[in-house]
């Protein structure tokens, strides 16, 4: 039994909250993207730039909302973000000209940053302290399948609707987040468990190996979040690429949603005694191991199922390690301000990575860009092996 602080209805009910979330706001673009291209006749770079500015605001307001979390708690922060990510959904839908369209991105990364795993994981921590690393498992479960629903419904809702009906359709769905996040505990109920005290004669907490464990978090976090961001927004295009007919793509797609599940069942039965670390490691080294799977699917439909399973596996650990490591390198109490800084490089990136993935992807092709994220993967391995550690592993 979990010694959580707060309900399994209320963990299993904020995963939920998360799978409308990520599927109403990240994933939005993956799906209709080409779809406003078509119809509005704007380049891909410039579309998918919307995207990026929502990034790169997610960026600029991270470590405000980090410390918002910290000092007034989860709650508020999350159902705000809910209802912006509702009204940006909307004036989006009605977009005609740039003005319009990349005012609502910027509303959307407002709102991502107050409503996605990163607030989410904050909140948790901030009623759980290190006791925490249990709930974060939890809550990504159910929303590591956000793409494998919000994909296929997305496709079907467009093509019933057109791109705009479906964008209001996801407008209304985003307003859903806000009953499990209402049953989060206000402010004044929360408290920090004494095992998230810091021990201040561990070699984590010293001046040098505290400033190398951020810099490598913030590393990780960027390369990881930047090829999540780079592949959520290309992934169905370079199948489409490698001869999968689009609606078969969309199924292949879809399966990193279940691969990342997997992954998370996987750790949440068996990995709760693996050192955070030494997950991160291997997750980042199956990152590498699929992306070398993906140079032999062209054409074949097994291999390239295979190739986006395992990468949802892999994302799915890197999700719930970029919750549990800074409750192994950092102090928990200050979870909320320090990983909100720390965070922001990774917006930058992750703002760039869509506009950089479709750029190799036009000019270079399909193989060319699993060449690149192969090499990201690789990065991270090696800034992973670097990580100081702290405690039994």
């Amino acid at each position: 039994m979990s010694d959580s602080l707060i309900s399994q209805k209320v963990v299993w009910a904020l995963g939920l909250a998360q799978l409308i979330s990520w599927g109403t706001s990240f994933y939005y673009i993956g799906v209709f993207g080409d779809l406003i291209v078509e119809d509005l006749g704007w380049s891909r770079a410039f579309v998918f730039s919307g995207f990026s500015t929502a990034l790169v605001t997610m960026g600029a307001v991270s470590a405000s909302i980090g410390k918002v979390i910290d000092r007034y708690g989860g709650r508020p922060v999350l159902m705000a973000g809910a209802m912006l990510c509702a009204a940006s959904l909307f004036l989006l839908s009605m977009s005609d000209g740039a003005p319009f369209y990349f005012a609502a991105w910027i509303g959307l990364g407002i709102a991502m940053r107050c409503t996605l795993y990163d607030a989410a994981f904050a909140a948790l921590v901030k009623i759980e302290g290190e006791s925490a690393r249990r709930s974060i498992t939890q809550i990504t479960l159910v929303g590591g399948l956000a793409a494998t629903c919000f994909w296929p419904l997305g496709h079907f809702l467009a093509e019933t609707f057109g791109w705009r009906g479906a964008t209001l359709i996801y407008a209304g769905l985003a307003l859903l987040p806000i009953l499990p996040f209402v049953m989060l505990p206000h402010a004044k109920e929360l408290h920090i468990s004494r095992s998230s005290e810091p021990d201040l004669t561990d070699a984590s907490r010293r001046k040098g190996s505290l400033a190398r464990a951020a810099i490598l978090y913030a590393t990780i976090i960027a390369l990881g979040n930047g090829l999540h961001a780079g592949m959520s927004a290309h992934l169905i295009t370079v199948l489409t690429d490698f001869g999968l007919a689009a609606g078969l793509a969309v199924s292949v797609a879809a399966l990193r949603g279940v691969g990342q599940t997997t992954g998370r069942v996987v750790e949440f039965a068996f990995g709760q005694k693996v050192h955070p670390i030494r997950l991160n490691t291997f997750a980042a080294a199956l990152i590498v191991v699929s992306f070398a799977l993906g140079f032999l699917a062209a054409g074949l439909y097994v291999i390239a199922a295979i190739f986006v399973f395992f990468y949802g596996v892999a994302t799915g650990l890197l999700t719930i390690t970029r919750g549990t490591l800074p409750l192994v390198l950092f102090d928990p109490r200050r979870y909320g301000a320090l990983v909100g800084i720390l965070l922001v490089p990774s917006f930058l990136v992750s703002a760039a990575s869509p506009v950089i993935f479709a750029l190799i992807l036009d000019m270079f092709g399909p193989y060319a860009t699993l060449g690149f994220s192969l090499t990201v993967g690789a990065m991270m391995v090696l800034a992973s092996l670097a990580l100081p550690s702290r405690g039994p592993g």
